[in-house]
């Protein structure tokens, strides 16, 4: 299938040269010389984006946003979480991670992306003791049983479609995370933090009380604390780890966060009617009232400051996240997905450079707002299977 690129978006020159055009990736092309590409790979002008679903009973659907084609992926075993780095989903139960390639991607090469797609694929299961929590990003997928196992994936095993662990350790039963870092991981412990190397052995301990919520930044990486957020920042002379308390007086905390992908500005919410705001290139944060309850918070990070709010009563707001001032609101989207606990767990708010997706798998229904235009609907996607948990991948 051939993506044609928006004419508005290309220099006449190109345009009048190969106006629609894609490029296979050659058999013999090294992904460390060819920009993120893989062998089988087409790359594209545009980014290849999907909305990827899974149902309550594993059924995985993969809806091309481009032209609203559906194609069914596969089946795995029926989830209870979803996890994403914008290209691999990682579907947790009680005993195991299902990984999925969704089989597109961007790659990032600083002044400019390039965008692939290759086939999908379901891959195969990894076992743990318990529950899992899967913390992902481009800097790879790591994994915490409950039980009281800890995993950190390779990442380029993934991309090769080998399900392949780096280390597996013994760890504190219970919640817990393993946060991947360019080189190692972080691994939650009854000292905070423990940093271990990419094979398991630990380099130091970083304090944190009761760390919840992670993500990473075009600064570094971020875990919440009790008093505030341990900031990893690696260059050539390897990791450094810096504390970003709360200011004085704060009586909540973020309990995880969420952003467009790379942005280092992330909303994080306290679980009631406020969330703050961490801006990891100067260390701050600030803190917003929404004046109603939030059941999802995520921030976009553009020149306007949007951020993208999911109400308890099913709403969609958009917020000016330098004034808390309201810009858009729409009606009731997902109300019967959240009233029933149990759905509302999957209920996910996902934001990109141009829109926010939302799920309602109590509606069967994926939606498509634009937040720079006061939250307008541009798309409803009605589906088959009740999409439990999904996805924003080629991103």
């Amino acid at each position: 299938m051939n993506r044609c690129v928006p004419i508005a978006l290309l220099p006449v020159l190109v345009l009048t040269l190969a106006a629609c055009q894609s490029t296979p990736v050659p058999d013999s092309a090294p992904e460390e010389d060819d920009h993120g590409a893989i062998a089988g790979a087409t790359e594209f002008a545009e980014p290849a984006l999907h909305l990827t679903s899974v149902s309550p009973t594993g059924a995985v659907h993969h809806l091309d946003l481009l032209d609203e084609q559906v194609e069914p992926l596969g089946e795995i075993a029926a989830p209870t979480s979803l996890e994403t780095d914008g290209r691999f989903l990682y579907a947790g139960r009680d005993g195991g991670v299902s990984i999925v390639d969704s089989g597109v991607w961007t790659w990032n090469h600083v002044d400019h992306f390039h965008y692939y797609e290759a086939p999908a694929a379901v891959l195969a299961d990894l076992a743990g003791d318990g529950e899992p929590t899967v913390v992902a990003s481009d800097l790879g997928a790591g994994v915490h049983f409950d039980g009281g196992e800890a995993v950190l994936l390779d990442l380029d095993a993934l991309k090769d479609g080998r399900v392949v662990e780096r280390f597996r350790l013994d760890a504190l039963a219970g919640a817990g995370m393993v946060v991947p870092l360019p080189t190692g991981a972080l691994v939650t412990d009854a000292d905070g933090l423990r940093h271990v190397d990419a094979e398991g052995a630990t380099q130091r301990t970083v304090p944190c009380d009761e760390p919840a919520g992670s993500i990473a930044t075009n600064v570094g990486v971020v875990v919440g604390c009790t008093d505030g957020a341990v900031l990893a920042v690696t260059d050539a002379d390897g990791t450094t780890f810096e504390r970003i308390p709360y200011p004085d007086g704060a009586t909540d905390r973020a309990l995880s966060f969420s952003a467009r992908e790379g942005r280092p500005t992330v909303a994080g919410p306290t679980g009631g009617d406020a969330f703050w705001l961490l801006d990891t290139r100067e260390r701050a944060w600030s803190r917003i009232d929404a004046g109603e309850p939030l059941a999802r918070v995520s921030a976009v990070d553009d020149v306007d400051q949007h951020v993208v709010a999911l109400t308890t009563a099913g709403e969609v707001l958009v917020v000016d996240g330098a004034t808390g001032r309201a810009l858009g609101r729409t009606e009731p989207l997902v109300s019967a997905s959240l009233s029933d606990p149990d759905v509302a767990a999957g209920v996910t708010l996902q934001v990109d450079a141009n829109r926010v997706y939302l799920n309602g798998p109590a509606e069967n229904a994926l939606v498509e707002i634009d937040y720079a235009d006061a939250a307008r609907i541009a798309r409803t996607f009605a589906t088959t299977d009740a999409p439990a948990f999904f996805a924003e991948t080629g991103r």
